[in-house]
């Protein structure tokens, strides 16, 4: 009788972010989650930029050497598309359709909602329950990508020697890995009013969950590529090189006051001005919490100069708090890339859906 049973067939999270491949495989048991293996894989300069993937075997070949080195033993994956490459709408529906019947219908009435031609269109649909306004209808989420995006994480997957079972939108799995972040705050997140900022390497995207529910995102164009390509430039090292010393020190003296200091204070700036966006277009004029995700997050004393500068608790995300880990996983390394791998955990949490 083994251990661990499986009421489904695992799914590998491939989170395919600007920099890196992350690769991340859960188990449940006895309703608690286990990591049974991860990896982190850098992708080569430009292979993907601003989260769209422009050099696909490239990006294929990361993917390979991420399975490899995880030890992963399971090959069906699910991946993501961004946000800004989706288009969601809730469209109401009645409520006595079959499933086959509201995808046809779906399909005939989308050019109504979706600005691009159908047929360069990947769609998909998700009932919400029923609607408040009128008890014979029910609300649908509609989601529509343009095909390429989808094609192209599916094709990485593939020549990375996986099957991909599942392309989701990474704000959705952004969600689904704050369930258990939010276990961490106050009340459970419950009524609550989250800011999660995810600031990775070339993007930052603002989050806004009220009662774990996304009711705001927006991006824009900032991450830890800044301090990377200023720690090149300050200390003569190569873009690789940059990328190792920030992650595992050994650079001069200067490095705190002179670099990392004044990226730290444009982090926190860039926290603020993504707020204050959120406020001036929403009814909202104050969050509960800030829970920081993506590398930069792990930037040491990042979340007390923001706390400090924007007056609100902030917490560095870590999915796994609660989980138990496989021999195999070191647990520092994964605390350490934790905040990076919320997108990963999202994915992977879709075994057990």
């Amino acid at each position: 009788m083994p251990l661990f049973k499986r009421k489904t067939p695992p799914l590998l999270g491939i989170d395919i972010s600007s920099t890196a491949v992350k690769l991340l495989e859960l188990s449940e048991y006895n309703g608690r989650y286990r990591v049974e293996s991860y990896a982190v894989e850098p992708l080569p300069p430009n292979s993907v930029v601003e989260k769209n993937i422009s050099d696909v075997e490239a990006v294929g070949e990361s993917i390979r050497r991420a399975v490899k080195r995880s030890g992963t033993k399971v090959r069906d994956a699910a991946a993501a598309v961004a946000g800004s490459a989706v288009i969601t709408k809730t469209i109401t529906m009645p409520a006595d359709l079959k499933e086959e019947e509201m995808e046809e219908r779906i399909e005939l009435e989308a050019d109504q909602y979706i600005p691009y031609p159908l047929e360069e269109v990947s769609l998909d649909f998700e009932v919400l329950g029923p609607s408040e306004k009128n008890p014979d209808t029910v609300n649908v989420l509609l989601a529509a990508s343009r095909s390429e995006n989808v094609e192209m994480r599916v094709a990485a997957l593939e020549m990375g020697g996986l099957n991909a079972k599942i392309i989701d939108v990474e704000a959705y799995a952004l969600e689904n890995a704050f369930r258990l972040v939010a276990e961490q705050l106050p009340e459970g997140g419950h009524d609550q009013t989250i800011a999660v900022m995810d600031i990775g390497a070339t993007m930052t995207t603002l989050n806004v969950l009220n009662d774990l529910t996304i009711i705001y995102t927006r991006e824009q164009v900032f991450g830890g590529k800044q301090l990377t390509e200023e720690i090149m430039r300050r200390y003569g090292l190569s873009y690789e090189e940059a990328g190792m010393a920030k992650r595992q020190g050994g650079l001069p003296d200067n490095y705190i006051p002179d670099v990392l200091e004044p990226f730290k204070e444009a982090m926190a700036q860039q926290v603020s001005r993504a707020l204050q966006f959120f406020y001036s277009s929403s009814q909202y004029n104050s969050v509960d919490h800030i829970v920081l995700a993506g590398g930069s997050a792990s930037v040491a004393g990042v979340d007390e100069l923001i706390e400090s500068r924007t007056g609100t608790p902030t917490t560095i995300a870590n999915p796994f708090a609660d989980m138990s880990l496989s021999p195999r996983i070191k647990p520092q390394t994964l605390s350490n890339d934790a905040p990076a791998l919320m997108i990963a955990c999202g994915l992977a949490l879709r075994s057990f859906d």
